[in-house]
């Protein structure tokens, strides 16, 4: 009932629904430099070893790195989602369905793959209990064990970062949206949640997710004939 609700608001209030009303150019940059960056962490996880590239990475950058990236990593996180639904739902409540559905089909591939395909894979403290002591970590962060492959925070970040640039056709969104999530992936390895190729899987299941999501949106709001 409150989805018919919803999609008869469309009609109601006579929102014109054209494949124009997207920046698709935006959305092919964005696309084409996440799956670079995936590709390019991929290449050095199989030439350097994921567990060689990920202590490459894993390095104590001081308090200052402590610090920020144990807040960067919550761009990533659940709480993000709502705040991004709630300014739409202010701003352009006609792009609801569309970012409803991103957080529907990203939640749920990231939550097959880790249980259903890549059971209880082991994340770097598992993986590697014999450089525990020389593994950096932050201080009083609880770090998991199992379900590292592929990383929910960066198919988040990126998710809402090729989002963006769909929606809203600025360079600066771009670049601030690119490095933004890459910093909330490297926040995963930095604090010892994750392995790089967690970051790539994750970067993947954000361009699947965003393509999904515009291929349902557009043939639900067509059915209606918005």
């Amino acid at each position: 009932m409150g989805l018919e609700k919803y999609l008869k608001c469309f009609k109601e209030q006579n929102f014109t629904f054209y494949m124009q009303l997207y920046t698709y150019n935006n959305l092919y940059k964005a696309t084409i430099i996440s799956l670079f960056t995936a590709i390019i962490i991929t290449g050095f996880s199989i030439i350097l070893g994921k567990e060689n590239f990920f202590l490459l990475l894993n390095r104590d950058l001081g308090k200052f790195g402590d610090f920020f990236f144990e807040y960067a990593t919550y761009l990533g996180d659940g709480i993000v989602w709502v705040i991004f639904v709630l300014f739409f739902l202010w701003k352009d409540k006609k792009q609801l369905l569309l970012i409803i559905l991103s957080i529907i089909i990203s939640t749920i591939i990231v939550h097959f793959v880790k249980g259903s395909v890549f059971i209880n894979q082991p994340r770097p403290l598992e993986a590697l209990p014999q450089l525990k002591n020389i593994i950096h970590t932050i201080p009083n962060i609880e770090i998991h064990l199992v379900g590292s492959f592929p990383s929910g925070h960066t198919t988040q970040a990126f998710t809402m970062f090729i989002l963006l640039c769909l929606l809203y056709n600025k360079n600066w969104i771009l670049w601030l949206g690119f490095i933004l999530a890459i910093l909330v992936g490297y926040s995963r390895v930095y604090q010892a949640q994750h392995f790089p190729i967690d970051v790539a899987g994750g970067i993947i299941v954000a361009i699947v997710t965003v393509f999904s999501s515009i291929y349902i949106n557009n043939k639900i709001l067509h059915s209606i004939k918005v």
